[in-house]
């Protein structure tokens, strides 16, 4: 069986910000303020062009392969199956996880509105609702997210409207002081700050787990990256900048409940209740999206028989949707129940940071080294911009602390030893000339 080809354009960048939820720049504002001390609208301006450069890696391999998985099927594909493997691994971290932080957030938000409710029943509830929607089809998920996608970008236009009446009612000058960074600062505080929003641009590469479901996919996916990423960017930046000319100066009692302090200085009580009930379907609107990725990207390696093919390659008779994969994904979200908001982030970061070097890295491999593309132009696209892309991913890789890196240690630890199992390798005996690595066997 195989996947019903239904999703357009508008549709696959509705899912990409979906998955990256333009809200998530107002659930980070504490922690991206006080990184950056106060410079945010630099730190966001110079991770845009950081995300682009890997963006632009990312439209390059999506049209030389065209099929799901992302960077798993790409670095299999431009550097050998067994680094494709351990990448998709990984990567499980960052797809896996990040249904875990909706239902964590969902859980926090509506049991701080209903406190009789436990955020257990809460959690457990939404992550049902993501299991049936995603059952359903991904044309149905496709809708749900264009509907909420548009509420998202909508407040935040509502925000800036707020911002702008209150620059006009004060009669402030709009001038370009208020957007120097003040005070004890350099290139290195805007460098902190965009290793803390990267986060908030995470998204424009879950779409090309979606090829095998959208329609002309080797022109569709490339646009629909580019769109996500000038999108957020033109959003996040926009706002940070109209934020710093209403309040050149901000303070906030909790970093952590930092946009719900600067909702009711914006705009009051009336403001804030608003932002809640957005944030919420923002956060529903994410579950479902991340559901919808990460069931794909166990799909097809289940199909690829990297994982086990009867189980994970299968598909639902009717719905034609990857049944056992999103019932897996729905269950490994229960762990929601058990662990912390900062170690679900931590998987999710340490995930798509390690897609980000190797992505880069393919494209250098598959184009540059082995089709020979050495022209100027060539060289630029295909090894100057992927090789700046992957060290500022590597370099926000090293940014992350001691417990993230060893916990990613042991997960792909994991990932080795299963994979040793899953092929039967043995130790080639003593004399013999048998590479490991050629030992291999990926069934295609």
């Amino acid at each position: 069986m195989t996947y019903q080809k239904t999703l357009k354009l508008f549709q696959v960048v509705a899912l990409g910000l979906a998955w990256m939820s333009p809200m998530i720049y107002f659930t980070v504002y504490g922690l991206a303020y006080e990184g950056s001390k106060g410079t945010m609208t630099g730190s966001y301006s110079m991770a845009a062009a950081a995300i682009l450069l890997t963006a632009i890696s990312y439209i390059v391999m999506s049209k030389r392969f065209s099929s799901s998985a992302s960077a798993y099927t790409y670095v299999k594909k431009a550097i050998h199956p067994y680094a494709g493997f351990l990448v998709g691994w990984v990567v499980l971290l960052e797809y896996i996880f990040s249904p875990v932080i909706s239902c964590l957030t969902f859980g926090l938000y509506m049991h701080a509105q209903f406190p009789d409710i436990p955020a257990s029943l809460w959690m457990i509830g939404i992550n049902l609702i993501f299991a049936a929607v995603n059952i359903v089809g991904i044309r149905f998920s496709a809708g749900i997210s264009k509907i909420f996608v548009v509420v998202q970008i909508l407040f935040i236009a509502v925000f800036c409207f707020y911002l702008l009446k209150g620059l006009a009612d004060g009669a402030a000058a709009v001038a370009v002081q208020p957007l120097l960074p003040q005070g004890d600062w350099g290139i290195s505080t805007i460098l902190t700050g965009a290793s803390l929003v990267c986060f908030s641009f995470l998204g424009f590469d879950t779409v090309t787990t979606l090829a095998d479901e959208t329609i002309n996919a080797r022109k569709t996916i490339p646009r629909a990256i580019m769109l996500i990423v000038i999108i957020a960017s033109v959003m996040y930046i926009a706002v940070s900048m109209l934020t710093k000319l209403a309040f050149p100066s901000l303070s906030f009692s909790n970093a952590d409940a930092a946009g719900f302090e600067l909702m009711k200085l914006v705009g009051g009580a009336g403001l804030q209740s608003l932002f809640i009930s957005v944030l919420i379907l923002a956060v529903f609107t994410q579950g479902v999206i991340a559901v919808t990725s990460a069931s794909r990207l166990l799909h097809v390696m289940g199909t690829d028989s990297t994982l086990p093919k009867r189980f994970f390659g299968k598909l639902h008779a009717k719905y034609k949707t990857p049944v056992n994969s999103i019932a897996v994904v729905c269950i490994v979200s229960l762990l929601a129940l058990v662990l912390s908001l900062e170690t679900a982030i931590k998987f999710v970061s340490l995930g798509a940071l390690t897609a980000f070097v190797f992505v880069n890295g393919s494209v250098i491999a598959q184009m540059y080294v082995k089709e020979k593309k050495r022209s100027f132009t060539q060289t630029i696209v295909y090894l100057v911009v992927p090789l700046c892309g992957a060290g500022f991913a590597f370099w926000l890789l090293t940014l992350l602390d001691r417990t993230a890196l060893f916990m990613g240690l042991c997960w792909l630890l994991v990932g080795a030893a299963y994979q040793l199992y899953r092929t039967k390798l043995a130790v080639p005996p003593f004399g013999k000339n048998v590479s490991l690595i050629n030992r291999i066997s990926v069934d295609e």
